[in-house]
């Protein structure tokens, strides 16, 4: 079994990128690109994906080929005559009404048409990184199904209910994750109350192109969400599929298994305490270049060692 690993990746800080991005969002003048939904935390570069390539090296040395989808970008320290990386360009894989796309739902959907990639695949954020030696089986049971983790949520859709009930906002991350599951719903008669881990998944590429086909229509009214939307499934519609086709092993995770930490709060302890398998460490709103500044440093730390992945 030949396994890959693709990153979505951009760096928000080099200035074609940014002229590009203001000169459309000037065009189009629809969102500000300091708000909430599309704000800097979406897109800054702190070189997380190089950390994560070394945690990949390190713990799971066994990826086939590793892609990274970029918007014409390339990160200056990468290696790219390493056999084992390609780059990938949005326009490689995107429809051309989708272009240009700063809507990484809407990238995720297309992920399944990257040239050459194989039928099982791990799909990362730069922010995720390895943290102990892992077998494909880790992934992929026996039967090549994928692990489908995820977090438990009590009450399920109750809770949503209950919120809007007492007035209460639910963001916008939920909304699509309840987008989601309202597809599944419609269509199969199952509902799945579990939501993303937000960390490094499993899936095999004939069901992700399925999945794609079987809500064509939704995924083509999102094409041109140029930019975030609550009208957008999230990719967690994927591995929902995956269960209510029989074609995916369902797993709650905890902390020793998989955690998420906004990196403006103390993550090192909570490294320390559960020591995780996977780990990610969230960038967002209300997050400050010293706290990006710190985590480098923990990172430069935690991943000392260069991988061939750098020139």
């Amino acid at each position: 079994m030949n396994i890959d690993l693709v990153f979505l990746w951009v760096d928000g800080n080099d200035p074609a990128w940014l002229s590009r991005k203001n000169a459309f969002l000037g065009i189009k003048n629809t969102e500000n690109v300091e708000n909430a939904i599309n704000c800097e935390g979406r897109f800054v570069n702190n070189d997380e994906l190089k950390y994560s390539l070394r945690s990949v090296e390190k713990h799971i040395p066994w990826i086939n080929k590793i892609f990274i989808v970029t918007d014409q970008q390339i990160p200056a320290w990468l290696d790219t005559s390493n056999p084992k990386i390609q780059i990938v360009d949005h326009t490689e894989i995107l429809p051309k009404e989708a272009l240009p796309c700063y809507n990484a739902l809407v990238i995720e959907y297309f992920l399944w048409k990257i040239p050459n990639l194989s039928e099982y695949f791990l799909y990362a954020n730069d922010d995720m990184f390895i943290n102990a030696d892992i077998s494909p089986s880790f992934f992929f049971e026996k039967d090549g199904l994928p692990v489908v983790r995820l977090q438990r949520k009590i009450f399920g859709k109750l809770r949503y209910g209950y919120k809007r009930l007492m007035g209460k906002e639910i963001s916008l991350y939920r909304k699509r994750i309840i987008l989601a599951s309202h597809l599944i719903k419609k269509r199969y008669g199952k509902y799945f109350s579990g939501i993303p881990q937000h960390n490094i998944d499993a899936y095999r590429k004939t069901d992700y192109k399925e999945t794609v086909n079987v809500f064509e229509n939704e995924i083509n009214s999102s094409l041109q969400h140029h930019l975030r939307s609550d009208q957008d499934a999230q990719r967690v519609i994927f591995a929902y599929y995956s269960l209510a086709m029989s074609k995916g092993h369902l797993k709650y995770v905890n902390r020793y298994e998989s955690m998420t930490v906004r990196i403006n709060k103390n993550y090192e302890r909570y490294l320390i305490k559960y020591n995780p398998a996977l780990f990610c460490l969230n960038d967002g709103e209300n997050i400050t270049d010293d706290d990006r500044l710190r985590m480098k440093t923990f990172l430069k730390k935690h991943f000392p060692d260069k991988s061939t992945f750098e020139k």
